[in-house]
């Protein structure tokens, strides 16, 4: 079932547990980062609030005794949009108590997907889908899929990568 922003807010913040999140894009091109991107890329200091929209939901749902996650996946040399992720994303994220790992596959052949999912509780799962660009196609939630499948990417993803501050 194909989520439209609204639909897919209420699994992000409306889950029980846990939410986790397989990032595998080299780049991301999303419309509300182009002007950060373009500040970053000219050396100039990260703006007051950067990303403060995402902190404040990562805080409210840490707050209410659940936990969020992801693992980022990178190939060295990084990406441009992976630089700018370390030096200004992934840090806030962190601070605001989001778990973030890193798993760099460069010259490992993991049984890994190269499709971005969400997993909620354990039992839902959303597959987001992007153009080799880095622009969203669709973020669809699954209806049944094989979750023993996406536990067992998750686990080996998890058991491959390293926290972000060790990777740094």
């Amino acid at each position: 079932m194909i989520l439209d922003g609204e639909q897919f807010g209420r699994y992000l913040t409306g889950y029980e547990r846990t939410a986790w999140r397989f990032e595998t894009q080299p780049t991301y091109t999303m419309p509300g980062e182009q002007e950060s991107l373009r500040l970053w890329r000219a050396g100039k200091p990260k703006p007051e609030g950067h990303n403060a929209a995402w902190h404040e939901t990562v805080r409210s749902l840490v707050a209410a005794g659940k936990s969020i996650g992801r693992v980022r996946t990178v190939r060295q040399p990084l990406t441009e949009y992976q630089q700018y992720q370390r030096d200004w994303g992934i840090p806030g994220n962190i601070a605001a108590g989001e778990d973030i790992r890193i798993l760099d596959l460069t010259g490992l052949d993991l049984d890994l997907p190269s499709q971005d999912f969400w997993i909620f509780d354990g039992v839902t799962v959303v597959d987001v889908n992007f153009r080799p660009d880095g622009t969203l196609i669709n973020v669809d939630k699954l209806e049944n899929p094989n979750v023993d499948q996406y536990i067992r990417w998750q686990e080996t993803a998890l058991a491959h990568s390293v926290p972000f501050n060790e990777w740094i």
